[in-house]
């Protein structure tokens, strides 16, 4: 994708802000800040109106009134990545699945490794429920978004989801108002 091309949308959540990539027919990546940057900081936002939609249902997420996506994705990977992702697109709001289960899903039981690595690599989190893949005892073992397990944390409690978090990695969510948020003011807390 060259630059006079990019289509970007950015937003601001409990987890940070959000950037959301796209071509014109679907999103291509979604990116929680880190350290606080993003990717694309200091180009303009270009939207389109598949990005405009996926904010929309982004800020419906993090209101709590919004518990699936429907807004296309282009996910590039390979034919591996893809079979975990395509397990991973279909877990519904609270629901989880550990990285042993997608193995056997896609056919590879005993690749745990290649199985983390694809779900690390998923180009689209939050949209793609990465955050929805534990290991098999609920344990948080790692996640690539923004802060890493205080944001997958952050993901898990806000869709009522028991798991157990590394001392070293407590949750923490910015302070973001619902008014910056462009929410109602009596939108239900995350």
């Amino acid at each position: 994708m060259t630059d006079e091309t990019l289509h970007l949308r950015r937003l601001r959540s409990p987890i940070g802000r959000i950037e959301v990539v796209g071509d014109g027919r679907a999103v291509t990546s979604l990116a929680i800040e880190r350290d606080g940057m993003l990717p694309h900081d200091g180009e303009d936002e270009s939207g389109d109106p598949v990005l405009d939609r996926a904010v929309a249902q982004l800020e419906e997420y993090f209101a709590g009134t919004r518990h699936d996506f429907d807004v296309p994705v282009d996910l590039h990977g390979t034919a591996f990545q893809r079979a975990v992702w395509e397990q991973i697109v279909q877990l519904q709001w609270g629901e989880v699945v550990s990285y042993g289960d997608l193995g056997q899903a896609t056919g590879r039981a005993t690749a745990g490794r290649a199985v983390g690595g694809a779900v690390g690599a998923n180009p689209v989190p939050i949209i793609v429920p990465c955050h929805r893949v534990l290991g098999a005892d609920g344990r948080i073992t790692g996640y690539s978004g923004g802060e890493g397990i205080p944001t997958k944390s952050w993901l898990l409690e806000h869709e009522g989801v028991p798991h157990t978090v590394p001392a070293s990695a407590r949750p923490r969510a910015t302070d973001v108002t619902a008014a910056e948020l462009d929410l109602p003011a009596d939108a239900p807390a995350a």
